[in-house]
């Protein structure tokens, strides 16, 4: 329980990646922020997962790309369970398409959710973190952020966005006892790659070394550690959880 006393903010923890990231950081003592946008009913079963186990979480609701809805979110968070000490920005979407297709629309919501979001929320806290000397930035960035995908030019770039940024804000808060780092999913077993056919599975298989998907307990487990005492020497890193594809 050595995040005992803790409070961390999950975005986007509704479901996937980032539900089983606030049920990981519950487990070792944290109380937990559960942000969603529209999935309420999700958003209540993880929080009901959380303090049936013993832990304690609330379910609150911000769009991250809104900067007045995350100011409310953290003062919110701040009312009920005091300084935020974790935030992992984990909040993501994807609207694929090829370039000369791509809407400026589907450009720009993926920038704003995936990289602006990012930067509102650790604003957000970051007053308070600074203050305190202690704080724990963790964002969920992607391997197509390091390599690029056809087909994904806004998600790349709204990802490796998330690069700088980390490293970036790494720098600036250093000297008062907070870390930023980033971790980088590669093919994760969630809702989204349980669609994909069975020649495309096929296909990703062939450019894993470790020969398969990984779970979304992998990803928690290292954002579990970064967030611990043991990671207090660890800051502007990425991170891959890939099975070794970026190698």
């Amino acid at each position: 329980m050595f995040l005992s006393g803790r409070t961390a903010l999950v975005t986007g923890s509704s479901r996937g990646i980032g539900r089983t990231i606030a049920l990981s950081l519950a487990e070792k003592g944290a109380r937990v922020i559960v942000n969603y946008v529209s999935s309420t009913d999700l958003a209540a079963e993880a929080v009901d997962e959380i303090n049936g186990g013993g832990g304690e979480g609330v379910a609150l609701r911000a769009d991250v790309s809104k900067p007045d809805e995350v100011q409310r979110l953290v003062e919110q968070a701040n009312e009920r369970f005091g300084a935020i000490d974790i935030l992992v920005n984990n909040a993501g979407i994807a609207r694929d398409g090829l370039l000369v297709r791509m809407k400026p629309e589907d450009w720009y919501r993926v920038i704003d959710v995936n990289l602006s979001g990012a930067y509102h929320c650790t604003r957000a806290v970051l007053r308070s973190m600074l203050r305190n000397r202690w704080g724990r930035i963790i964002n969920v960035t992607s391997v197509v952020g390091l390599t690029g995908n056809a087909g994904q030019a806004n998600y790349a770039a709204a990802k490796a966005g998330l690069v700088g940024f980390t490293r970036a804000v790494a720098r600036e808060v250093a000297s008062r006892g907070i870390t930023a780092n980033a971790v980088a999913p590669g093919y994760i077993q969630t809702e989204l790659t349980a669609e994909l056919s069975e020649s495309v599975r096929k296909q990703l298989l062939a450019r894993i070394p470790l020969g398969s998907l990984g779970c979304t307990q992998d990803v928690a487990g290292l954002v579990v550690f970064l967030a611990s005492p043991e990671a207090h020497y660890i800051t502007g890193q990425v991170i891959a959880v890939d099975g070794g594809m970026t190698m």
